[in-house]
């Protein structure tokens, strides 16, 4: 089994980052978001009714964010995993690049590895209220499954972001514009080779110090947005909280402490 000082930090970072993504996605729903009433248009329903809705779905996704601060019930960690990979996927069906959809990959990966971490799904309605505990020792199968999950969910947010960098998103002409850069348009190049490359990397052979980087690198560029950059910094939680739990994933400190541990026991035939 791993020790519990490990998987209990990796718990509270996948779930404070899980419960950011969805406050902060909540607060745009609160104060409307016209590009949405593309995504309400997809289930049929008009922008007048859709400025009505979003607020209400505003709403319910900060109480599901606070709900998994203050208790970590696996049935909202659910919950989470599936209306992310909804509202991400409304994004491509209603004309918008793939990329779009991979690029939110923090918003279910965050919670889905929380659950795994927690000991995996369990197609029981009883399981939906049971609460994980991130003071549990996790077994090392278990911890294996979170790191390939986070390496999965790393590499599709930024693989998702480079792509969008790479044909120019307007979005992220004008931020770059904005910072006063005269040649935006390279600098978004730059910026797509620079994280397909650094997904690459964290798929094949994922480093701590690397990690690290990318962990700024991400963190620094979503403070960039013109309009309500702390709404849009603190949605983006998932994507920090992925690269964040990956970093704990790969302390050499707790490998080498768990071997030990595992040679104690054997000795002792414990």
């Amino acid at each position: 089994m791993q020790i519990s000082d490990q998987s209990k930090k990796i718990h509270y970072t996948l779930r404070i980052a899980s419960a950011m993504c969805f406050i902060g996605h909540g607060a745009f729903g609160i104060i409307t978001k016209p590009i949405w009433c593309n995504y309400f248009a997809l289930f049929g329903i008009g922008k007048t009714t859709a400025y009505h809705l979003m607020p209400v779905l505003g709403t319910v996704d900060i109480i599901m964010g606070i709900l998994l601060l203050v208790k970590p019930i696996r049935g909202v960690a659910a919950w989470l995993v599936i209306w992310g990979v909804v509202t991400a996927l409304c994004r491509p069906l209603s004309g918008e690049p793939f990329a779009e959809f991979i690029e939110r990959a923090g918003n279910y990966g965050a919670p889905l590895a929380l659950l795994v971490l927690a000991g995996g799904i369990r197609f029981k309605f009883s399981w939906l209220f049971t609460t994980m505990n991130p003071y549990e020792r996790v077994s090392d199968k278990n911890l294996a499954s979170v790191k390939k999950l986070l390496q999965y969910t790393v590499f599709l947010l930024l693989v998702g972001h480079g792509w969008l960098n790479l044909i120019q998103k307007p979005g992220l002409i004008n931020q770059y514009t904005a910072l006063g850069f005269s040649n935006p348009t390279n600098v978004s190049l730059l910026a797509g080779i620079f994280e397909i490359m650094a997904a690459i990397a964290v798929l094949v052979k994922p480093v701590r110090p690397l990690i690290a980087v990318f962990f700024i690198w991400k963190m620094g560029t979503e403070l960039f947005y013109p309009h309500f950059e702390i709404f849009e910094w603190i949605e983006r939680g998932g994507s920090y909280g992925t690269l964040l739990a990956l970093w704990l994933c790969l302390d050499p400190f707790y490998k080498t402490k768990n071997n030990l541990v595992n040679n104690r026991e054997l000795s002792t035939g414990g």
